[in-house]
């Protein structure tokens, strides 16, 4: 039932991207963390990395399999799954404020790399694809429901 694959489709982008808004709500929160759990410095902003999975094999492969009389096996569904979160590589910033007890000999404390401008630029991205992904279930349950009432 391709619906049913459709619909599987826009779930893994819900998740991926309430995944992608927990991790920018993380960074907010930490934003002014200057010193982590491990003691390793300030917070470092984490970003989410994304990975198409596809139920289509490569036009060279179909094109072998067709030539051997193979049929693909491949019933992995479509979507989009996390593949990791990464931390941000971005220079930490410098803040110059000697009496703060995470400041160095030269008086500079180390702050997270957070940017609030991406953070908010992820946010809105983020949740536009949650909705576009809303969208298309609740037009799938549309397109099921006026499928099922024609067979009346």
């Amino acid at each position: 039932m391709a619906f049913l694959s459709s619909m599987n489709i826009a779930a893994s982008g819900l998740t991926a991207q309430q995944l992608r808004l927990d991790i920018v709500a993380e960074n907010v929160t930490n934003s002014t963390t200057t010193r982590v759990e491990n003691g390793e410095g300030a917070y470092r902003r984490k970003m989410v990395v994304f990975e198409a999975r596809t139920r289509r094999d490569g036009f060279r492969k179909a094109m072998a399999q067709a030539e051997l009389g193979m049929v693909s096996s491949d019933k992995a569904p479509g979507g989009v799954r996390v593949t990791q979160i990464v931390e941000d590589p971005s220079p930490m910033h410098l803040v110059y404020d000697p009496t703060h007890p995470d400041a160095n000999e030269d008086g500079y404390v180390e702050m997270p790399n957070v940017d609030m401008v991406k953070e908010m630029t992820d946010a809105m991205a983020a949740t536009q694809a949650y909705s576009a992904n809303v969208t298309m279930l609740n037009t799938m349950k549309t397109v099921v429901t006026d499928g099922l009432q024609i067979g009346r």
